[in-house]
């Protein structure tokens, strides 16, 4: 478990699945995401995370905002699950409650993603990546520190060809410098 100011990262309860449903089957949240056809995917999502940290000890965390929601989306550290020039890698990934959104809770818990990936993982860059057209993944991206690796950008080889969603730009945060980013206590 990780706590900032406002948030903990926590390990997934079963209570879970019902605000990951909600928060997947919102078209706000899956604008730039391959949309979760149904509740029993959704669930599977869930399966995958709990799974993903009983083997490797790190992964999505759900975010809680105490006295505001139990689940106000996901935050985390996932190794790169395909070959890509830039892979092995470990990325950065969050989704958020459309409803809770402009509040901070994705900046605040990033920091505490990346502080743990680089200060307890020892990891030497963690990437990120998103559609060009995800203006808000991006802008958030930056204020992490992030670089968009322009040479980097890809097409994700897990979506088929012509999918409009198939396009994606890589950011780049190296260890050092910028884990002091990382370490700012969030605005």
């Amino acid at each position: 478990m990780l706590a900032t100011e406002r948030l903990l990262l926590r390990p997934w309860r079963p209570a879970d699945r019902e605000g990951l449903w909600r928060m997947q089957s919102d078209p706000r949240t899956m604008e730039f995401l391959i949309p979760v056809p149904d509740r029993a995917a959704s669930d599977q999502v869930a399966d995958r995370a709990e799974a993903y940290f009983a083997r490797h000890g790190f992964g999505l965390w759900v975010v809680e905002a105490p006295g505001v929601s139990d689940f106000a989306g996901y935050c985390g550290l996932v190794h790169v699950p395909y070959a890509e020039h830039f892979t092995p890698a470990v990325e950065i990934g969050w989704r958020f409650d459309p409803a809770l959104w402009g509040r901070g809770y994705a900046t605040e818990a990033a920091h505490a993603a990346l502080a743990f990936g680089f200060d307890r993982l020892g990891l030497t860059e963690i990437v990120a990546i998103t559609v060009p057209a995800n203006a808000r993944s991006r802008a958030l991206m930056q204020r992490l520190g992030m670089t968009h690796d322009e040479r980097g950008d890809f097409d994700l080889p897990t979506t088929p060809e012509g999918h409009p969603l198939r396009r994606q730009v890589l950011y780049r945060l190296k260890a050092g410098g910028a884990a002091q980013v990382c370490r700012r206590p969030p605005a």
